[in-house]
């Protein structure tokens, strides 16, 4: 299993959490993002830097991601694409995607991208803190508990 990181918008409460996870059991972890992030030290990350636009580091971890692998993302769609390759995914807040409840999230996400081109307002998803980290965290060590073994 590899873990792949969408990097761009990677709440820096996770990144300890992360990195402990990454050390202790030697996964190894790629971080995609178009700018310079560190979530740590390892010689099991490979930072990838990808170009600038939309959806380019998506395109790169959907292309890279093979069955059995875990992205942790916070956007619906590469989730979606993640789950169509037998991979696994996780958002910051401690969701873990799967096939029966990713269309349900995805169609969410369509209606509330609708709702907002259509010029009504909507609310911001409430900011992220440490009852979100816990829940990540939660999920995360139980995922890698069931699916992950150390080579």
């Amino acid at each position: 299993m590899t873990l792949f990181i969408d990097g761009d918008a990677f709440p820096n409460l996770l990144k300890p959490i992360v990195l402990r996870s990454i050390q202790r059991l030697h996964i190894p972890t790629r971080v995609v993002a178009n700018k310079q992030i560190n979530i740590g030290n390892s010689a099991n990350i490979e930072y990838i830097i990808v170009d600038q636009g939309a959806d380019v580091a998506d395109d790169f971890i959907a292309d890279q991601c093979q069955k059995g692998d875990l992205v942790i993302t916070a956007d619906i769609p590469l989730a979606d694409r993640i789950i169509s390759k037998e991979a696994h995914a996780i958002d910051h807040r401690g969701e873990l995607y799967s096939t029966e409840n990713i269309k349900q999230y995805l169609a969410m996400r369509n209606l509330m991208e609708s709702i907002r081109e259509n010029g009504e307002m909507t609310r911001d998803p409430k900011p992220f803190g440490t009852k979100d980290a816990h829940a990540f965290a939660n999920q995360f060590n139980a995922f890698l508990s069931k699916h992950y073994k150390k080579s």
